[in-house]
């Protein structure tokens, strides 16, 4: 039985469990989609981080000759890309949720929150692919003979993942919920992506940036995400478990505060989409 809620706490999540057959047929959607009718298909999940990586190593490597920490340019920007990707599209995608899908919300009952949850996890397959081709350059260029360690920070690179979906989902599900009454948002997110991209220790190491100026980068979430990526994959930069938790604090509390106000607005969002 479907009763309307009115609160702002009315939060079933156990609900979105019992339609984890429709999250996946979504995600399948997603996939199907993205690439149909198109010539290289599949392949752009690889082409598309190595001519971000190329233009990033010649642009600031080359031509700024910016620092990278010691480590090869390419594998050093390499390691940035993949990991800013999977938070941007999951952001950026799940950030119109309301809007594109608007056509199904309106006919038929089921826990809204399923489509973003979908669309994280469409992204996060990208994501293994990309991550499986940069192992694939870091073999290599550890065969050449550049000194490349996996360091005990691996073991929480599931961590790191898990803490960009849910940083994703939660600014996400935020946004969305603000667009179906500020449109001017949809023309913001990607503009504002792109600034937080430079505002996120991808282009340049952590190690540039003054040490009375860093606590102001540590409050970007993403900062010890990239960071323990890095240190994880290449042995380079740092990560204290005082960056760590201080990324985890502000990830919970944007997720918690996107859930609510998503779940308030989707009761009432076909008034104004």
């Amino acid at each position: 039985m479907i009763r309307p809620k009115s609160g702002w706490l009315d939060i079933n999540m156990r609900e979105a469990w019992h339609y984890r057959d429709l999250v996946m047929m979504f995600v399948q959607r997603d996939l199907v989609a993205q690439y149909k009718q198109t010539i290289l298909g599949p392949l752009w999940y690889a082409i598309q981080p190595i001519l971000s990586t190329l233009v990033f190593t010649l642009v600031f490597s080359k031509i700024a000759r910016i620092p990278t920490d010691s480590m090869p340019p390419f594998l050093f920007y390499m390691a940035g890309t993949v990991a800013w990707s999977y938070f941007a599209n999951c952001l950026t995608t799940t950030s119109s949720v309301f809007v594109t899908n608007a056509s199904i919300f309106g006919k038929v009952y089921f826990p809204r929150i399923c489509v973003p949850v979908a669309t994280v996890t469409s992204n996060l397959l990208t994501f293994l692919i990309q991550f499986c081709l940069f192992l694939g350059f870091c073999a290599y260029f550890k065969v050449v003979g550049v000194p490349i360690k996996f360091t005990a920070v691996a073991w929480l690179l599931p961590l790191f993942v898990l803490q960009m979906a849910l940083l994703g989902l939660g600014f996400g599900i935020l946004v969305s919920s603000l667009t179906t009454k500020y449109r001017d948002l949809t023309f913001l997110v990607s503009f504002g992506v792109q600034l937080w991209m430079y505002a996120t220790p991808i282009v340049y190491p952590l190690s540039i940036i003054p040490e009375k100026y860093r606590i102001w980068f540590l409050l970007n979430p993403m900062t010890s995400i990239i960071q323990g990526f890095r240190a994880a994959c290449l042995g380079t930069g740092t990560i204290t478990p005082s960056y760590i938790a201080a990324g985890w604090v502000l990830t919970i509390a944007v997720l918690c505060l996107g859930i609510v106000l998503f779940s308030r607005i989707e009761k009432t969002f076909m008034d104004t989409v």
